[in-house]
């Protein structure tokens, strides 16, 4: 039985897949441009900026900070500002040193084809 079961699958011709339409949906919206996405990234940095000055005045009060022997106060939101900063400073370093390796990767691989 399990002869015959398996002579009619594969017998059996491939099932049929539909159509994936590769374009997308027609949309009242225009086209994304530079302009529009470089208004958008303002727009939004503005906000921040607004939400940063709101943050930095309503926590003026002073602490006391301690880095590396260094000791002294200054405002809270200045100390935490200053450790945001740091921190994006070390990412952006990072992240840097992962693109080079990768950029670096790609050029060598990019080599080895074009010498076979």
């Amino acid at each position: 039985m399990s002869q015959s079961h398996n002579a009619s699958v594969a017998a059996a011709p491939p099932p049929q897949v539909a159509a994936i339409a590769l374009e997308a949906p027609a949309t009242d919206r225009g086209t994304r441009t530079r302009a529009g996405s470089a208004w958008f990234g303002l727009c939004t940095a503005a906000l921040l900026a607004v939400v940063l000055i709101i943050f930095m005045l309503q926590n003026t009060g002073s602490v006391q900070v301690n880095f590396l022997g260094m000791s002294g106060s200054l405002p809270l939101a200045l100390a935490l500002l200053i450790a945001a900063v740091g921190a994006a400073m070390l990412t952006m370093v990072v992240g840097t040193v992962r693109i080079a390796q990768l950029r670096r990767l790609s050029r060598h691989r990019r080599e080895l084809d074009q010498r076979r």
